[in-house]
């Protein structure tokens, strides 16, 4: 077998004032072919669980491009285009392929492009013909357009949310390919729209139960090959935007279509339900002063570069300042130009430094004050499960008694080495403020005598009801009340 496999991901917020061009895609990850490294990051596992298969089937595996630039706003039209055909022509060069197997993220939006990943598939299937398999892995926050569906046979996308399962749906894509191809099954995707958006953390009920079942059904039922949930992307204003149910059969397809409505219906009965509570910054520093033990995890969550933003909101810092707080580290702000200024102070340096919120309004104000520089790391890296995710050249600066980490390229906060690697020992902190809706849950959450979620500012658009969306569908909850006419549960 010949198999060709690429990637290329990222996340749009089409509110978000910062645009993603190549260079973006280079910070993050540009691996030509051959190139990738042996570690995965969220959305190119296909090419290194590939790498596994392929060696063990004795099959030719010829890699493509792997790209993946951290979630921002807009993607440029050169950009998306450039990267798109360099993939084309490495496929193309690579001719004859039995499969494509890609690795996607679902919510790109690029200039002149709603639909990114339903423009290189459907390319893909008018050059390889309709018997060649095209599959790929997902991120669940993403958009399931028809265009996609129509060109590929199947999609496996992550589970978890936070995503710490993403090698092992990469091992799910592979095992369904390499079934397909050896004659043992016969993949058919179907698909349920929910119509609805909202944000389905796996971390807590209800929605962990919801996925431990599909699970225990994949287990169970010899005819069920996959189950997935696209759990859809708020902030992106596209056309086919909201929940899908994707169930994909061995060649049953009305099996497939019943019970991707079933549990479809089911996810719809618990709309409003999933997401966890929150509370804004006055109340949540006040509550994590209050704690008798820490470290008390601060989650900036809707501050979350993961989703688009900047992640250079002080709205949380300001608070903590006012109140004369003290054993706090703040991990991350991005500041690029503060960075700088820190590396050209040197470590030890005491520098009066303006800082932060200089991205778009609802973020706070810049932070002004006497800092000194603590440690300077080039090209700094934290983990993120089985990956490493940088964060560019960062400053540890401290002001009035708050440890803060200044990084240059934006990057949620998934694992507690952000601080170390920055000198800071984030046990010995009583309070940790982070920016990131839930990824970083599976790894701080071993550390933390006590999670709050607290929205402060306004720098994410995280109200489906109220955005101030231009292209999105209306018949989805809770723009229209109730387009199912089922009661919650």
């Amino acid at each position: 077998m010949r198999i060709f496999t690429a990637a290329l991901a990222t996340e749009t917020n089409t509110f978000a004032p910062i645009c993603i061009d190549r260079r973006a895609f280079e910070e993050s990850l540009y691996a030509p072919p051959g190139q990738h490294p042996v570690t995965p990051t969220l959305c190119t596992a296909p090419i290194t669980v590939g790498r596994k298969v392929c060696a063990q089937k004795g099959w030719t595996l010829i890699e493509g491009t792997a790209a993946w630039a951290d979630p921002a706003g807009l993607i440029n039209r050169r950009a998306f285009e450039s990267l798109r055909d360099e993939i084309l022509d490495q496929l193309r060069e690579a001719m004859p392929v039995d499969a494509v197997v890609l690795g996607l993220h679902g919510a790109m939006v690029a200039d002149g492009y709603l639909d990114p990943e339903g423009d290189l598939l459907a390319r893909i299937r008018q050059m390889v013909g309709p018997d060649v398999l095209i599959c790929a892995e997902l991120d669940p926050h993403s958009h399931l357009t028809e265009k996609r569906c129509a060109a590929a046979n199947f999609f496996v996308v992550f589970k978890e949310f936070p995503h710490t399962d993403f090698v092992e749906r990469a091992e799910d894509l592979w095992r369904i390919a390499v079934d397909t191809l050896e004659g043992r099954v016969s993949p058919v995707m179907s698909v349920f729209d929910c119509r609805m958006i909202d944000v389905f953390p796996t971390s807590r009920e209800p929605m962990r139960s919801f996925v431990d079942r599909l699970t225990e059904i994949e287990q169970s039922d010899v005819d069920v090959l996959s189950l997935s949930v696209i759990h859809g992307f708020m902030a992106g204003d596209v056309p086919e935007i909201g929940t899908k149910m994707i169930a994909v059969t061995n060649g049953k397809r009305e099996k497939g279509e019943a019970l991707a409505q079933k549990l479809g219906l089911e996810l719809f009965s618990r709309r409003g339900t999933f997401m966890m509570p929150w509370i804004d910054e006055k109340e949540a520093v006040a509550k994590a002063r209050a704690s008798a033990v820490g470290p008390v995890v601060i989650a900036d969550m809707w501050d979350n570069p993961g989703g688009g933003t900047a992640g250079d909101a002080t709205v949380v810092l300001a608070e903590l300042l006012s109140q004369g707080v003290t054993n706090v580290a703040v991990g991350m702000i991005w500041d690029p130009i503060a960075v700088q200024i820190c590396m050209a102070a040197g470590e030890g340096a005491e520098i009066p430094l303006r800082f932060g919120a200089k991205s778009a309004p609802g973020t706070g104000n810049p932070i002004d004050g006497l800092v000194t520089v603590v440690k300077l790391q080039p090209n700094a890296e934290m983990r993120f499960g089985d990956s490493i995710a940088p964060f560019g050249d960062a400053a540890h600066i401290r002001l009035n008694g708050i440890d803060i980490i200044l990084s240059s390229v934006r990057v949620q906060s998934y694992d507690p080495s952000l601080f170390t690697a920055l000198g800071v020992d984030p046990l010995t902190k009583h309070i940790l403020v982070i920016k990131s809706t839930n990824h970083f849950y599976a790894a701080f959450s071993k550390i933390a005598s006590e999670i709050l979620y607290c929205s402060a500012g306004t720098p994410y658009p995280n109200n489906p009801a109220t955005n101030p969306y231009r292209r999105a569908r209306r018949d989805i909850w809770p723009i229209m009340a109730n387009p199912h006419s089922i009661e919650a549960a």
